[in-house]
């Protein structure tokens, strides 16, 4: 221990001497100092430390790599309250990167930012910024990112932005702007652009439109592509109709009313004729084949859509009239439960796909009338009672975050238990590693691997520490992926907190694959367990290899294999190279240190011992310093240093 001790002094003095040696200019140490005088923060920086007299170890903050000037001020959720004062920052002439997000700063971004000539990610997001976005914005020629998104700015997006041709992500989502969106179409490298919940209006540029609806939600003035809002025709000045004219407008205009009375009438005869025919038939088609077994029955051939209710014959799910207020379908959380609008019946009636069959049970999609598209999972060997299962289903529903698939409603009797969920396209992580060998399916590429470790740990660390849930079940098939050029809604954790709700498994089911060593009853998951499996499932998106299945069928099949004692044995024989998915080094993109970083994160949660795994929020830390936290492009660029206190909120 002391040897340790005497070790780190040497460090610090080494790195005091060097700053000696090296250091950033006055000015810029003063515009740093009035910047932190001038903001009232809830927490020590330590800036005026003994053991950092240079500028360049102050927490935060990052110069070049001759230490002679300041490129990087990273604070995001350190306290900050108050205005943004003016005249600071903006003095850090070489500045590339600033993220003041979540914090409390009040009043207009100062006028000096717009001014910084190398500034190519500004990070303001989820303050309380007011007034408009001026034109200066002009001035940020080098600006890539922009993130000014749940703040209370106002006015019309400047056209400006227009001239900011290096620009790949623009978030404006959650202000008061009003006005037209201006046409951007000289910002051909955009790859995310966000300005929802605002008070915009008019036609949606064509350039923008290749966004998806989401982007411009919650403008109910916006119209055009891709919103399902046509924008109205606008027309010239009008001129009077002649005599002639309107005479013959009104004679067409009764023979098309007259002709749809015909229509009507025609359609109305045929609708009692067909009803008198079929008589009561139709009604009693849940109640058919009552000899089939209980529950759903998969279809034959996955891929084959047929109505839910010819999947079951089951009698306890049709609720007969004494029984509406136990049998039926209940709704959990907020916002209107993702704006759902069925009941069981509906949902007996939609048409229905079976995607696969798990563990937990078998799950279908099933397109109600109405054209909404969800998951329906119908769960087995579940033990839970109905009061224990409602209130586990409850606390589910409560859970929010983009990263974490909504639970929307559940259905629970004697002999059936279902859950319905949002239903995600893109399919799942399984799919897409293991799914494309040999298939002509594009394999994935670094940056899609990356962005699903981010959004795994995002959603793992959200459970944890905002709802105190254990997941359970963190595994690759439970990772859904998503369309779309939002890099952080790039996947979402699905079937959390649902293992203590069914009976125990086999004891051959225990071993191996995801689930850490120390579990013995899979129903008692644990937080240090979650890390275990997500490291595992870290270690599967670098090597491209099926960790070993508790569950023949389940998680791709596969030889049994310890995935992360097989990258220890590989690594120590200094064969780091021969770890990496042959995928990814064929598809190159030169990211090789991310890779290896993600290596020695994946390890240290998949670690045998648990007291010595990180938590969840320390890994989610980790995962957003790769690379500098590109991945998560407009949210997490900016984390990329040491920027993040230790415990803040994920």
């Amino acid at each position: 221990m002391a040897a340790l001790q005497t070790a780190a002094l040497l460090l610090l003095l080494l790195l005091a001497v060097a700053s000696e040696a090296a250091e950033p200019p006055q000015q810029e140490r003063t515009a740093l100092q009035e910047f932190l005088l001038g903001t009232p923060h809830e927490r020590s920086l330590g800036w005026n430390s003994p053991l950092a007299p240079s500028a360049c170890l102050w927490f935060g903050v990052t110069c070049d790599a001759a230490n002679a000037t300041v490129v990087a001020v990273r604070l995001p959720g350190v306290g900050l309250v108050g205005d943004f004062p003016a005249g600071t920052l903006g003095k850090l002439t070489s500045l590339h990167t600033l993220s003041l997000r979540s914090n409390r700063l009040f009043g207009a971004v100062p006028g000096d930012i717009f001014s910084l000539p190398n500034l190519h990610s500004l990070y303001l997001q989820n303050n309380r910024l007011s007034g408009s976005i001026p034109p200066e914005l002009a001035g940020l020629t080098a600006l890539r990112h922009l993130a000014l998104y749940d703040n209370e700015l106002s006015g019309e997006i400047p056209a400006a932005l227009d001239g900011l041709a290096q620009l790949r992500s623009v978030r404006l989502d959650g202000n008061r702007l009003s006005g037209s969106i201006p046409s951007l179409s000289g910002l051909r490298r955009l790859e995310v652009f966000n300005v929802s919940e605002n008070q915009l209006d008019g036609a949606i540029p064509t350039f923008l439109a290749r966004f998806p609806p989401e982007s411009f939600a919650g403008n109910p003035g916006l119209c055009g592509e891709p919103l399902n809002s046509p924008c109205p025709v606008s027309s010239g000045k009008k001129k009077g109709l002649s005599g002639a004219a309107i005479a013959a407008i009104a004679v067409g205009a009764a023979a098309a009313a007259l002709l749809a009375l015909v229509l009507l009438v025609l359609c109305f005869c045929r609708r009692r004729r067909d009803a008198a025919a079929t008589g009561d038939n139709s009604g009693n088609k849940a109640m058919s084949t009552p000899t089939q077994e209980r529950g759903f029955t998969p279809s034959p051939v996955s891929g084959e859509m047929t109505d839910l209710a010819d999947l079951t014959s089951s009698k306890d799910l049709v609720p007969s009239a004494g029984e509406t207020t136990t049998r039926r379908l209940v709704f959990v959380g907020g916002a209107g439960a993702g704006g759902y609008s069925f009941d069981l019946e509906d949902l007996l009636r939609a048409s229905a796909e079976v995607l696969g069959k798990g563990g937990a049970g078998t799950t279908y999609r099933a397109v109600l009338e109405d054209g909404a598209t969800v998951v329906v999972k119908r769960l087995k060997d579940v033990v839970a009672a109905r009061r224990e299962f409602a209130s586990a289903l409850e606390a589910l529903g409560r859970v929010e975050h983009r990263n974490l698939l909504p639970v929307r409603a559940y259905y629970f009797s004697k002999d059936e238990k279902l859950l319905v969920a949002d239903y995600l396209p893109a399919g799942s992580l399984a799919a897409a590693l293991h799914g494309s060998r040999g298939s002509g399916q594009t394999p994935m590429d670094w940056d899609a691997r990356a962005r699903a470790a981010l959004c795994a740990a995002r959603g793992m660390a959200h459970l944890h520490a905002a709802h105190g849930l254990v997941h359970g079940d963190v595994k690759s098939s439970n990772l859904l992926l998503r369309h779309g050029g939002d890099p952080d809604n790039a996947a979402a954790l699905s079937d959390y907190s649902l293992q203590h709700l069914f009976a125990p498994l086999p004891p051959s089911a225990r071993a191996g694959g995801y689930h850490a060593p120390e579990l013995v009853d899979r129903r008692r998951p644990t937080f240090s367990s979650d890390v275990y499996s997500l490291g595992v499932l870290f270690l599967e998106m670098l090597t491209g290899k099926c960790p070993a299945s508790g569950t023949a069928g389940v998680d791709g099949g596969g030889a049994a294999l310890d995935l992360p004692r097989w990258v220890q044995s590989v690594v120590r024989e200094e064969w780091t190279a021969e770890v990496f998915d042959q995928e990814l080094v064929r598809l190159g993109g030169g990211a090789e240190e991310e890779m290896v970083a993600l290596l020695q994160v994946a390890m240290a949660c998949a670690g045998t011992s648990p007291d010595a795994r990180p938590e969840a929020t320390e890994v989610l830390k980790r995962v957003e310093e790769i690379g500098g936290g590109r991945h998560g492009r407009a949210t997490a660029e900016e984390e990329g240093s040491w920027g993040t206190p230790t415990g803040a909120s994920p």
